[in-house]
């Protein structure tokens, strides 16, 4: 049985109010909703997929991809945006290949932007992995990214040792 279907099976009475409960376990367990989940979720619930599918993107809590190793929180919100949080967005799109779900080309960064990251004093500002960094530039973007990239590349040789 899957972690899916275990879910699914949990549940003592399954009903449309479930839905958002089932997708969200789901994400929970398995990091993101896939599309088999969302497959499963409706016809446990005897409904189309394109109604869970519709559901499931109407909610920004809702992810359809597995996150990165690295996650990096680009705040858009109104501080930021003055202080040129756009130009940040796009560069990281450039510099991580960024394809449609958030995820670099390689996998090993998730970009996602947020309203509000709450630190306006040092904007514009981006949470990597749990961590605020203010003041950015492209520059100083590019000198954090190569810092990650370095440890990993240390981690990594240290493993292979």
């Amino acid at each position: 049985m899957t972690p899916v279907e275990e879910i699914i099976a949990a549940r003592d009475e399954l009903t449309l109010e479930q839905l958002i409960p089932l997708l969200q376990e789901i994400q929970e367990r398995e990091g993101f909703v896939s599309q088999a989940a969302m497959g499963s979720v409706a016809e446990a619930l005897e409904m189309p997929v394109s109604r869970v599918y519709g559901v499931a993107t109407f909610y920004n809590q809702f992810r359809f991809a597995p996150l990165g190793a690295h996650v990096i929180e680009l705040c858009r919100g109104t501080a930021c945006h003055v202080k040129q949080s756009l130009a940040l967005a796009q560069h990281l799109n450039r510099r991580l290949k960024l394809r449609d779900d958030g995820n670099s080309a390689d996998g090993r960064f998730t970009v996602i932007t947020v309203a509000c990251l709450g630190a306006c004093s040092i904007a514009p500002v981006i949470r990597l992995d749990g961590e605020f960094y203010g003041h950015l530039t492209a520059e100083k973007l590019d000198t954090l990214l190569d810092g990650v990239e370095t440890q990993e590349a240390e981690a990594e040789g240290e493993r292979a040792a």
